[in-house]
Parts: structure tokens; C-alpha cells; sequence
């Protein structure tokens, strides 16, 4: 299976956090599954970091590529075809981040790992 994890997500796993489904934990932890976290998520994290909303031990241009080595997950780029398909999703969602990981999940054929209840409104596989 190809994982795709939120931004939450990806925060709660590196930090062990028990907020962390117990279902998302195995998931993430079988080698049979490939993991991804989008430059989206990158992005986010930067921007709250420099905004003073997430403390981080070191700066996210440091942080973020060790974590992903670390816990074995992959850096899934943000492709142009995943940025169009923006414009055809409904307005149910109203974060940016949120929105583009939807667009990324559907286009790279990804399930996204979110406990965010209002992205199971767009037509995305997503567990928790």
C-alpha cells in the first residue's frame, strides 16, 4: 500500500505521540507499505515554525529531511498535475495544505493518513 501521511500525522509519528492511531501505527510501521510525505507538509511545517506556532529542535530545512530519513518515509514532490487539480475540487475544506494533499492522494494514488473528518467528504481513500 502507498501511504501518504498528513502533516499531523507525520508530526505525531516522529514524536511517538499516542494520538497516533493504533491502526496508522501498524500501517506505517509495515515495511510492505511505502510511506510518503508530501513537500506540502514541508511547507506547512515551515511556515507555522517561522510563524512561532511549532517548536522544533532545529530549523525544518534540517529537521524535516532528518525525521524522514530517520523513521523511513519519502519525500513525494509536488507535481504540476496534482497543483491543477486543485481548482476541481468542492470548497468542503477550507486549509490549503489539507486541500493539496487531498489533490496529491488522488493523482499519485496514495491513502492519505489523516484524522481530519472533513477531508472523507472528497473522493480520497483515507484511514485512521
Amino acid at each position: 500500500m502507498k501511504l501518504l501521511l498528513d502533516t499531523c500525522t507525520f508530526l505525531w509519528t516522529i514524536n511517538g505521540s499516542p494520538q497516533l492511531s493504533a491502526k496508522v501505527r501498524a500501517l506505517i510501521a509495515d515495511r510492505q507499505n511505502e510511506v510518503f510525505l508530501s513537500a506540502v507538509s514541508a511547507w506547512e511545517i515551515t511556515v507555522k515554525y517561522s510563524l512561532g506556532k511549532l517548536p522544533l529542535p532545529q530549523p525544518p530545512s534540517e529537521f524535516v529531511p532528518a525525521e524522514r530519513t530517520r523513521h523511513e518515509i519519502t519525500a513525494l514532490p509536488l507535481a504540476e498535475q496534482a497543483c491543477m487539480a486543485v481548482g476541481r475540487l468542492p470548497e468542503l475544506h477550507k486549509d490549503p495544505f489539507d486541500r493539496m494533499l487531498v489533490c496529491q492522494s488522488i493523482i499519485e494514488g496514495l491513502t492519505l493518513l489523516t484524522p481530519d473528518p472533513l477531508i472523507t467528504q472528497y473522493p480520497v481513500a483515507v484511514l485512521w
